[in-house]
C-alpha cells in the first residue's frame, strides 16, 4: 500500500509542535518564578532593614536608664554592626555561603536583641518608659514581619527550584538560562525566638 502524502505532511507538522512546544518549556515561567523569588527576599530585606533601625534608639532610652548594662548595650550594637555589614544581593542568593554568612549576621542580631529583655526584667522603670514601651512593641512587630516574610520567600524558592528541575520546565532551565537552585533561609537554633513584648510587661 502506497503511503499517503498527507501522513509524511502530518508527522513533520507534528515534530514541529513538539519541538516547539518542548522549545518553549519554561520560557516565562521560570524568570517569572525567579522574580518572585526575589521580589521576596527584597521585602525579608526591607523588614531586616527596618529592626535595625530600631535598634540605635533603643540602645539610647535603656542606656539612658540602665547605665550598668554597658556590657549588654555593646554587644547590641556590635551585633546590629555586624548585621549590616553583611550584605545578600538578589544574585547572591544563588550561592549557599553567601547566604549563610547573611543568616549568621542576622541570626546573631536576633540573639543578641534578647538582651533588652533581660535588661526591662532588671530595671522595672524601664516597663514604664513611654519611649521603650513603642520601641519594643515596634520590634516584636518587626520580628513577626520578618517570620512572614521569610515564610514567604521560602515558599517562592520551593516552587522556583521545583520548576528548574521539574520536566519539562527543566528543558529550559538547563539549555536555556542554566537555571541555578536559589537557597532558603534558615535561622539558627534560637535565634527564632524574639523578644516578647507582651511577657514584660505582664510580667511572666
Amino acid at each position: 500500500m502506497t503511503p499517503s502524502p498527507r501522513f509524511p505532511l502530518f508527522r513533520a507538522i507534528f515534530v514541529a509542535v513538539a519541538a516547539l512546544s518542548l522549545a518553549s518549556c519554561g520560557l516565562n515561567s521560570i524568570p517569572t518564578a525567579e522574580e518572585n523569588a526575589k521580589a521576596k527576599w527584597a521585602d525579608v530585606q526591607a523588614q531586616y532593614q527596618r529592626r535595625a533601625d530600631l535598634v540605635p534608639n533603643l540602645v539610647a532610652t535603656v542606656q539612658a536608664a540602665a547605665k550598668q548594662e554597658q556590657g549588654t548595650l555593646v554587644k547590641i550594637t556590635e551585633a546590629r554592626a555586624k548585621a549590616t555589614s553583611v550584605t545578600l544581593s538578589a544574585d547572591d542568593l544563588k550561592d549557599p555561603a553567601k547566604v549563610k554568612a547573611y543568616q549568621d549576621a542576622q541570626s546573631q542580631l536576633s540573639v543578641a536583641l534578647r538582651g533588652f529583655t533581660s535588661i526591662a526584667e532588671a530595671y522595672p522603670d524601664l516597663k514604664t518608659n513611654e519611649n521603650y514601651v513603642t520601641l519594643m512593641s515596634q520590634l516584636e512587630g518587626t520580628e513577626n514581619r520578618i517570620t512572614v516574610s521569610l515564610r514567604d520567600y521560602n515558599d517562592s524558592v520551593r516552587a522556583y527550584n521545583t520548576r528548574i528541575r521539574t520536566f519539562p520546565d527543566m528543558i529550559g532551565a538547563k539549555i536555556i538560562y542554566g537555571s541555578k537552585p536559589m537557597t532558603p533561609f534558615e535561622a539558627a537554633a534560637g535565634a527564632e525566638k524574639a523578644p516578647e513584648v507582651g511577657k514584660i510587661f505582664n510580667g511572666s
